[in-house]
This record gives C-alpha cells, structure tokens and sequence, in this order.
C-alpha cells in the first residue's frame, strides 16, 4: 500500500540578513534614543541599566544582522554607554575592566541574537523540506 506524505508548498528561501550600513544605522539611532531615555527617566547614575538596555538593544538588533555586523554594532552602543550615560556625559574615558567587561557583554549580546536568528531560519528551512509527520489530510 502507498502512504502518501505532503512535502509542502515549495521551498521557500531564508529570510536574508539586512545590510549591514543599515544595522549599523539602527544601532547609532537606538542607543541615542535608549541613552536619552533612560538619563531622563533615571539619570546617569546607573551604568547597569543603561547596560542592560543596551545589551538588549544589541541581541535584538542581531536577529537581523550578520555575523560581520556585531563588532561593528557593539562598538556603537558601547560609544554611547561609555560617552552619554555615565558622568561626565559627553566624554569617552577607558577604564580597562570596566570597558572590556562593557564591550565583551555588548558583542556576546549581538553574536547571541545572530546565532539565534541563524538557529530558528534553519529549522523553519529544515521544516519546509521535510516529508509531513501525519498532520496534513494524507497523514496517519
């Protein structure tokens, strides 16, 4: 007896990654709104959740992006971390731990919001190919 299994409707591509000059824009555009924000609403006297904004900024940012665009995307939230929501506002300074620990967090964040986003259009890809497992009106 034949067992017939639907395949799907086609093979449909990954979604590409945006540009890179383009996740590069929206780094520069949403840390400048995060930091504005969060000086106002808290003032600069808490680098953590500036941080933790940032970071968060950075991983989502990564779900569209490429691996190539993470250095370049943590450096920007790390320049308005370091030069806009800790005092003085307005001058980078480096502090070796503090600012390595800064960047690791920052680039760790994009590189997981990547890996991500590669993880979850290869499974969805893999999804689309496979034979059906008894969902569809063929299935047993």
């Amino acid at each position: 007896m034949i067992e017939w299994r639907p395949l799907g409707t086609g093979a449909r591509p990954v979604p590409r990654p945006m540009a890179t000059p383009l996740v590069w824009a929206g780094a520069f555009g949403g840390a400048l709104v995060l930091v504005a924000l969060l000086n106002t609403v808290v003032g600069t006297d808490r680098p953590g959740l500036a941080l933790l904004a940032l970071s968060l900024l950075a991983a989502v940012l990564g779900l569209c992006a490429r691996f190539t665009a993470a250095p370049g995307t943590a450096v920007l939230c790390w320049l308005f971390l370091n030069g806009f929501a800790i005092p003085p506002a307005g001058i980078l300074t480096w502090v070796g731990p503090r600012d390595t620990t800064w960047l690791a967090c920052l680039l760790t964040a994009t590189l997981v919001g990547t890996a991500l986003a590669r993880v979850a259009h290869a499974r969805a890809a893999y999804r689309r190919l496979a034979p059906g497992r008894g969902d569809g009106p063929y299935g047993s």
